[in-house]
């Protein structure tokens, strides 16, 4: 099965690229990247040592409800391109992540969370993704529960 790694929608990043409140109503920190550790949810790439970065609140869901996980994200200060959804991202660095199924009303589907090695996410993804009450998984940061993207079944 083809997946499709999406990570934070151009509008969005840009709402917060140029000072827009996050998901707690305040405007995003502004750091610099040491060049280790700083993965951009946009560009999906890890933001380069001395360029500025921003650190915000995040809901990757389309409303409030008691599902809707919020947390801190990492995203390029400056506009950035697009990561590339086909491709499995480089981003990620860490030896393994939190994958996590949704059904399509944006509620947790139990008993597919699960601490996945980086290496083992394309195919614990195809296999999630096969079930009928999964539309779609996050990876999240298994030592902080950070949101990093969105796999989707792609096409």
């Amino acid at each position: 099965m083809p997946l499709s790694y999406e990570a934070l929608p151009t509008e969005i990043a840009r709402h917060y690229q140029r000072g827009g409140a996050d998901a707690n109503g305040q405007s995003p920190e502004r750091a610099l990247s040491d060049g280790a550790g700083v993965p951009c949810r946009h560009c999906m790439k890890i933001v380069p040592a001395g360029q500025e970065y921003l650190i915000l609140s995040h809901r990757p869901f389309p409303a409030p409800q008691p599902y809707a996980e919020q947390g801190p994200i990492f995203l390029c200060a400056q506009e950035c391109e697009r990561g590339d959804s086909a491709a499995f991202p480089a981003f990620l660095l860490s030896d393994s992540y939190i994958l996590r199924g949704y059904s399509d009303t944006d509620r947790i589907v139990y008993g597919t969370g699960a601490v996945t090695a980086t290496t083992d996410i394309p195919d614990a993804a195809e296999t999630l993704l096969a079930r009928q009450d999964v539309a779609y998984l996050h990876v999240r940061s298994a030592q902080n529960n950070c949101y990093h993207l969105r796999i989707e079944k792609a096409g």
